[in-house]
């Protein structure tokens, strides 16, 4: 099949998984942020993205999409090196028009692959996964999403990690996106400097709002009249949201 055994084919196919799941990385954060506005509302998503039909086949087609995105960037970038051959030692700096995100790419997708592991497991593997086993962690409900996210946050490492991530990310979305249209065909002095331009602005603004979502949830998650407040999110007892004061939130539970 030309999309799999030609080298044109793999890079189409990486091209288009990666352009989805940086749509999917988009929507990710514009859902992180309504747990910021309206953490009743965070939890109204999670329950309405939980152990649904609909949910786990959405799932089902992101994890294929990460799967083939990966192992189609492994193989390419073994088939570069291959054809290189012995010219690769002859290097001994960069290009000038060569950008170090793209000679890096590989290196960013593993960062990136290392963050999503940790990712997966403080939420998904709590979340999900348990609602599938009809179990909770702990005794949060696998649908409250507020609550692992204090949880996780609760730890000052899961923010620097989170960080890394997000920079690791910025890298290999700058660079992904463009380089994304230019294997689709989209190569030319007129449209490649716009989606450079676009890429990196994309990027930027999609990372910039993971770290801040990041730094916020941290904060929350460390201050204890919030996590008062929370007590009353968690046990379903009120609507009080993060930062009220501890007699309203009191006074909503009784």
């Amino acid at each position: 099949m030309w999309l799999s055994k030609s080298s044109v084919g793999r890079k189409v196919v990486m091209s288009v998984t990666g352009l989805f799941l940086i749509l999917f990385v988009t929507f990710h954060v514009l859902m992180n942020a309504v747990a910021i506005i309206s953490p009743s509302g965070y939890n109204a998503v999670c329950h309405f993205l939980g152990a649904n039909w609909y949910a786990l086949a959405g799932t089902l087609v992101l994890a294929a999409g990460f799967v083939i995105h990966i192992i189609l960037s492994i193989i390419i970038t073994l088939q570069n090196k291959k054809a290189r051959g012995n010219d690769a030692y002859d290097v001994n700096k960069r290009p000038k028009n060569v950008e170090w995100a793209s000679q890096n790419m590989l290196a960013l997708g593993i960062i990136v692959v290392c963050f999503i592991v940790v990712h997966l497991i403080q939420f998904w593997y709590r979340m999900q996964w348990q609602e599938l086993n009809g179990t909770e962690f702990g005794e949060i409900n696998p649908a409250n999403g507020v609550a692992f996210l204090d949880l996780a946050f609760s730890q000052w490492y899961t923010l620097v990690i989170y960080l890394i991530g997000f920079a690791a990310l910025w890298f290999h979305m700058t660079h992904g996106f463009w380089s994304a249209f230019q294997s689709l065909g989209t190569n030319n002095n007129t449209w490649m400097p716009r989606l450079r331009c676009t890429a990196t602005i994309w990027a930027t603004i999609v990372c910039i709002l993971f770290a801040v979502e990041g730094v916020v949830f941290t904060l929350r998650a460390n201050c204890p009249e919030c996590k008062a407040a929370q007590e009353c999110v968690n046990a379903n007892c009120g609507d009080a949201e993060p930062c009220t004061t501890v007699e309203n939130c009191n006074a909503e539970c009784k």
